[in-house]
């Protein structure tokens, strides 16, 4: 026998647990889906100084552990589990997980979006210690260093421009020998003097043990391998909304975002909402994915009131 709830949250970012901690205040009970990866991408970010209410900085782990207990004091229920299968076009909306079966009236959609990544053992082992997919997040830390970007495209120029405002010196490594971003955006890399950029060139490997100490690059023309003394390597290659699982129920754009409409967090399925990077592709923050969570729990909260089920 399935459980059945008001409402049920998919994901624990900060999207998904500001949703919990507005929707248990309005006595929705909402049950929360915390998936495989709790917390989200902030589990993997060392300090976090651009979040308010946090003076001197926090961890970003520390930082998903409040989310969490604040959620857990309105009692919403959290459970680890991952959702693999939904329905959301039935009524109720089904979801099941590797463990269970779940229905629901309203469903928060905040499975966020991953970074792409190179795949390289070094670049696992030291994010968060130099490697990083956010300039805007982890910028700060290396003003007056010289840094690495990865990356050809609009995300990458716009990471490398960021970061020339910050940094000594900024390298452009680009796979090929044009670049993918916009031409206005290709004009202002090209034509700010501390960024470097790199064609044909591809990252072999991250060097330092505790800490980026530089990059190991190749020519993929020449075969030329040279070391790059950087002390923070951004990787700009683009991310992936953790959207797989909805797809052909809910409307998506060419790279997988979940569209909604107008400026809420409605779907093309009516009590289907979705909140932060899995529908947020321009900005990306910890603080815009939670106002998206408290969006969508409101917006839940009304629809379930229309409906006459709260």
């Amino acid at each position: 026998m399935a459980e059945h709830r008001k409402l049920i949250i998919i994901g624990s970012g900060p999207a998904g647990y500001t949703a919990a901690i507005y929707a248990a205040r309005a006595d929705l009970n909402p049950l929360l889906l915390a998936g495989s990866q709790p917390g989200g991408q902030l589990m993997l970010t060392s300090e976090v100084e651009n979040y308010p209410g946090y003076p001197e900085g926090v961890q970003g782990p520390k930082m998903m552990e409040d989310f969490r207990k604040q959620a857990e004091r309105f009692n919403t229920t959290i459970v680890y589990e991952q959702a693999i299968e939904v329905d959301l076009l039935a009524t109720p909306k089904r979801i099941k997980t590797d463990s269970n079966t779940y229905t629901a009236d309203a469903v928060i959609i905040a499975t966020g979006a991953s970074a792409k990544w190179l795949g390289l053992e070094s670049e696992q082992r030291l994010k968060g210690a130099g490697v990083s997919a956010c300039a805007v997040c982890d910028g700060f830390f290396f003003k007056g260093q010289d840094v690495v970007v990865v990356g050809g495209g609009d995300t990458a120029s716009e990471e490398a421009l960021y970061l020339s405002k910050l940094c000594n010196k900024v390298y452009m490594l680009i796979r090929r020998d044009v670049m993918r971003a916009s031409k206005i955006m290709q004009h202002r890399v090209k034509n700010t003097p501390n960024i470097q950029i790199l064609w044909n060139t591809e990252v072999k490997e991250i060097l330092g043990e505790k800490s980026v100490e530089g990059v190991l690059a190749f020519n993929n023309k020449t075969g030329e391998e040279f070391t790059l003394k950087v002390t923070g390597v951004f990787i700009a290659i683009g991310h992936k909304p953790n959207t797989d699982i909805f797809k052909g129920q809910l409307e998506m754009d060419e790279q997988g975002y979940i569209i909604t409409k107008g400026k809420s967090t409605h779907t093309n399925i009516p009590g289907v909402f979705a909140a932060g990077d899995v529908q947020d592709k321009v900005y990306r923050q910890a603080v815009t994915a939670a106002g998206f969570g408290c969006m969508a729990a409101l917006d839940a909260e009304r629809w379930l009131s229309q409906q006459g089920l709260h």
